[in-house]
Parts: C-alpha cells; structure tokens; sequence
C-alpha cells in the first residue's frame, strides 16, 4: 500500500534556479530515477511520489548546482563526514489522510524565525542558513560549530571571517523566548564571538 506525498521547496530556497530534482531514498539517491521538481507561480518547486510506509531520507538538487533542504521537512538526519543534513519524511500508510492534507500540514507546522536577531547573522547569511535547511531558532540551536563553520566555507570566501560559535547559544535563548537573556548575551559579544571577561 502505498501514500502520495506531495514534496515543496520554498521560493526563498529555490531563489534563482529554474528546476531541479528530488532525491532521497525512495530513489536510491539516483539521478536518472529522480522525478523533476515542478516550479510554481509562487517561485516554488513540487514533486508528488507515491510512496510506501517507512522514514526516507531526501535532498533537492537544482540546476544552479545547489544541494538544498527545505524548512517544512518534519526532520532532519545529520550525515557524519560531509556536514550536511539531510530531511527526513515519515509515511504512515495506516492512516486515511490526503496528500492535500500532509503537504498542508507540513507547511505550516515548521516554524521559520527571523535568523537576523542573531549577532553576526546578517540577511545574506540568514538565506544561506535557511538554503541549508536551518530557518528557525530551535534548529539553529542544535546545530554545531563545525556545521555551522562548512555551510559558510560553501557559500564562499568572504564569509570566512564571520565566527558562528555563539550562535546555536543564542538561537538556543532566542527560541526560549529569554530575550532579556539573549540581548545581556550580545552585549558580550564582538560580531558572533563571546569575549572573555577580564
């Protein structure tokens, strides 16, 4: 038995591509049996897969050559060894619901914060770390340094000299909502690096 799953890639991740593909592994991460992702009039991009019960992990590819996730994914899996995540999507065969339904579902769940409230991240970083799947404060919190430190590195030369470190500690006060906390916080802070208290 098996679920249609219907799979959408924001606008704001999909930016200046025009297609891409879904894979994951329901496919075996293969290319030449990925389905093509179809872009919308709102700028984003859709794939339906009929799918059987089971957690798949799966990844866009778009044809400006960016491996993007999405922020509506319900999960996501860390890949030891390459600093990416990978989503993660569960599907329960058992339960009557439409791909209407989950699609809905899975948009409007996730929650996307304002990454800008972090010291050192500007709005070009914010977009960088939203392409990369980290769109809200509590997943920005859980992310390590080192993650952190490879998406920059990808994105460029001229992110280098941004420091992520205090970042996931001030997500992590962020999505508590301890905003007194959070601004006493950034009051120590030289663009996203903690000073030492002399």
């Amino acid at each position: 038995m098996t679920k249609k799953i219907t799979f959408t890639l924001p606008a704001e991740v999909v930016a200046n591509a025009t297609s891409g593909l879904l894979l994951g592994d329901f496919n075996n991460w293969d290319d030449t049996k990925a389905p093509s992702l179809k872009k919308q009039k709102d700028g984003s991009m859709k794939a339906t897969l009929a799918l059987e019960g089971g957690v798949y992990h799966y990844r866009y590819l778009l044809d400006d050559g960016r491996w993007v996730n999405d922020y509506t994914a319900e999960n996501y899996a860390h890949v030891w060894g390459y600093g990416v995540d990978n989503c993660v999507v569960t599907v329960s065969v058992e339960e009557n619901v439409s791909a209407e339904v989950i699609e809905t579902e899975a948009t409007i769940l996730p929650k996307k914060d304002d990454l800008t409230k972090i010291e050192g991240v500007g709005k070009k970083i914010a977009e960088i770390l939203t392409a990369s799947g980290i769109a809200s404060f509590e997943i920005l919190s859980k992310a390590t340094s080192k993650k952190l430190r490879a998406i920059l590195d990808e994105a460029g030369k001229k992110f280098k000299t941004h420091d992520p470190a205090t970042w996931p500690k001030q997500a992590k006060l962020a999505a508590a909502g301890k905003w007194a906390e959070l601004k006493k916080l950034q009051s120590q802070l030289k663009p996203g690096k903690e000073t030492s208290a002399e």
